[in-house]
């Protein structure tokens, strides 16, 4: 069974900056399609970044997020992290994790923007306050 841990979460002031990290667990395979989605009080769930783990260059982000945040992966530690910089109000959500093995790295990138993902972890709050 797949598990996912989010971690990072936190208070930050507006233009600083965040870590968050996802360990997965009970993976089949050695690549995985991950991505990191977000919903706030009252608003719909969206993607926000995805990547493809272990090979392949694929990255995913979302239009309000590119140039302020990163992802990347440690496929050594099965960990994706989400560097967040520039923080803004609106970035303020619950975070998660959610990951599929169901995709190669060339039909990651369209589950993402269906949020086709099989696992998804417990979430991380943000908070950023102007």
């Amino acid at each position: 069974q797949v598990q996912l841990v989010e971690s990072g979460g936190g208070s930050v002031q507006a233009g600083g900056s965040l870590r968050l990290s996802c360990k997965g667990s009970g993976y089949t395979y050695n690549s995985q399609c991950v991505a990191w989605f977000r919903q706030a009080p009252g608003k719909e769930r969206e993607a926000v970044a995805g990547i493809y783990t272990g090979g392949g260059d694929m990255k995913y982000y979302a239009d309000s997020v590119k140039g302020r945040f990163t992802i990347s992966s440690d496929d050594a530690k099965n960990t994706v992290y989400l560097q967040m910089n520039n923080l803004k109000p609106e970035d303020t959500a619950m975070y998660y994790c959610a990951e599929t093995e169901r995709f190669a790295y060339w039909t990651c990138n369209g589950a993402i923007e269906r949020a086709d993902l099989d696992y998804w972890g417990q979430g991380t709050q943000v908070t950023v306050s102007s």
